[in-house]
């Protein structure tokens, strides 16, 4: 039965600029039907039109514009649901957790909604208590919001949805900011819930791993238009023959972008790591096990950027320490990745390298010198630079353009360099199309593309990065990889902060695991990533009975190319003879 169909959406944005050219549609004829039970991903380039798509179909968070076109639930026009209906049989959970929190306790939030509905107490009291015991919330039933962590946040805003009982769940990029065990496990409620209640879901996803087996139809999206609908398996394989070097072909799972990378097409397209083992196995030879990768760390001469030694801190005397005796030294021209839980301190640690945040305990020293004898903006002016994680904090202005020209004064630029400078990194970026728009009408990805060409403008030695890509396409994170690694060359130092283990994996020098209120590990990615299950890569998890130390999926393919397809018994006979 179909729950929801749409059929030529047009969306435009009001005109931001009156001097400007009439705006494009965000949305051109975008037409679809999702039948009742189905689970569907939508996936696209960051700005094809993803968010925009998804609050229309939520009567209350639809944007401000010009709209064509018509949008039936449950066979009824979305103008003419009622309140009632669009409120609870809509569920929609944001991007990030703490935009949707709105009350101090876990118990209320989830009673919230059903207070505001008229709800009777005992029904809220039954229903909080069941939804509560179906997503494991017992434990924290009745601890303060602020001190959950960002997966609980986001599980609990995803109960006080369910406790509505809402026929069709919508969900805006919900695992960006989770760690990569939270958001896996994120997704398996998301599954759970489709297969066990027959709940219709709609979600955006960049990170496609662990979501795109699980979907029943895989909705691509391209410059505010439809591309593909259809299952995952067959979307990943017509995505191929539309366009070869399409951009998303690169946001596919790893299992998909090896099948691609080998041009097997007469065998059966793989999703899970699973099917990705399967089909090396079947297909591959594997006497040469081990990948020979070019040596590129840092030189053990090259001087220390910053030391840090037996570093404590909390954010209050009556507080538990967030961390605790933590040690990290890192050399000119490094890039060094921390990862691990949310919660777990890293964003803490980048704060207390920028100066934001003192430590009670401990030593740190930056270029040499103890952080506390910098003074005014002496250690912000071409020495480091700091990107927070919520890219929205960095902007100022009313458009892009403006906010880059705030760096004029600091950087002592002319008008000229001001101008040639934020093109050049405009370019890089590939954000010359948003310039002049407001940074807060940009999508997620979009301002997070937008912050870091500011931070870039200001010349850092030292680059603190707190979720770069978070919100970011995969192609948008390999032109951001390909620029840190042309920093680096430049002699500039990396500190990152992330989840995402595969863009980690391609880019650091070294990467650390943050547990227990310290940084327990620190290695090259090979040993990192190829030791760890759960931290480490698809492509090493697919690859890893067959070779010992691949870690990305060009990995992967060199490797598979080098050894050769297996050919059938009589032939390997003759060679072996």
């Amino acid at each position: 039965m179909e729950l929801l169909k749409v059929e030529n959406l047009t969306f435009t944005y009001p005109k931001q600029n009156p001097d400007a050219a009439e705006p494009e549609p965000t949305l051109q004829n975008v037409s679809f039907q999702v039948q009742e039970g189905a689970f569907v991903v939508v996936c696209g380039e960051s700005g094809c039109g993803k968010t925009t798509l998804l609050k229309l179909l939520k009567r209350e968070l639809a944007p401000a514009g010009e709209r064509s076109g018509n949008i039936w639930f449950h066979g009824v026009e979305q103008a003419a649901l009622t309140e009632r209906e669009a409120a609870c049989e809509i569920g929609f959970v944001l991007q990030n957790p703490e935009n949707q929190t709105v009350t101090d306790k876990v118990w209320h939030e989830l009673a919230f909604g059903l207070e505001n509905m008229g709800v009777p107490t005992p029904v809220i009291r039954r229903r909080v208590a069941e939804m509560a015991c179906f997503f494991g919330i017992d434990d924290w039933f009745r601890k303060k919001t602020t001190e959950l962590s960002g997966g609980q946040k986001q599980l609990l805003n995803l109960a006080a949805v369910m406790v509505m009982q809402p026929k069709l769940l919508i969900l805006d990029e919900p695992t960006s900011q989770l760690d990569p065990i939270a958001a896996s496990d994120f997704i398996n409620t998301l599954r759970k819930i489709n297969k066990e209640l027959g709940l219709t879901i709609i979600m955006t996803e960049h990170r496609l791993e662990d979501v795109f087996p699980v979907a029943d139809q895989a909705l691509i999206m391209d410059q505010g238009r439809v591309l593909l609908m259809e299952p995952p398996r067959q979307a990943g394989k017509d995505l191929k023959k539309l366009n070869s070097d399409h951009k998303m072909l690169v946001g596919m799972p790893s299992a998909l972008r090896i099948y691609h990378g080998l041009d097997v097409e007469e065998e059966e397209c793989p999703l899970t790591v699973r099917d990705g083992r399967m089909f090396l196995e079947k297909n591959y030879r594997n006497e040469i096990r081990h990948f020979e990768r070019k040596n590129e760390t840092v030189s053990e001469d090259a001087p220390f950027v910053m030391r840090m030694k037996d570093i404590c801190f909390r954010y209050a005397k009556d507080l538990p320490d967030v961390l605790e005796g933590v040690a990290l030294s890192v050399r000119q021209g490094e890039i060094i990745s921390l990862l691990g839980g949310n919660g777990a301190g890293k964003t803490t640690l980048l704060k207390i390298i920028s100066g934001t945040c003192k430590p009670y305990r401990g030593k740190i020293e930056v270029f040499g010198k103890r952080l506390q004898k910098y003074s005014g903006k002496e250690l912000y002016v071409n020495k480091l630079a700091f990107l927070p994680q919520n890219p929205q904090t960095v902007f100022l202005k009313m458009t892009v353009r403006e906010d880059y020209a705030e760096v004029r004064r600091t950087m002592g630029y002319s008008k000229e360099q001001m101008a040639q400078k934020t093109e050049e990194i405009a370019a890089t970026l590939h954000i010359e199309h948003l310039l002049d728009r407001h940074p807060y009408d940009l999508s997620g990805g979009e301002q997070q593309k937008a912050a870091i060409g500011k931070i870039l403008l200001l010349q850092p030695k030292l680059l603190l990065l707190d979720e770069p890509t978070k919100g970011i396409d995969a192609w948008s994170k390999r032109q951001l990889g390909m620029l840190l690694k042309q920093l680096k060359q430049q002699g500039i130092t990396i500190i990152m902060v992330t989840h995402d283990v595969e863009f980690a994996a391609e880019v650091s020098d070294r990467c650390g695991l943050f547990f227990d209120h310290e940084i327990t590990s620190l290695d090259v990615p090979e040993e990192f990533f190829c030791n760890n299950n759960y931290y480490t890569t698809a492509a090493n998890r697919i690859s890893r009975k067959a070779f010992d130390n691949t870690i990305t999926c060009e990995e992967v393919i060199a490797l598979c190319r080098q050894n050769g397809k297996k050919t059938d018994t009589s032939v390997q006979m003759q060679e072996r003879r």
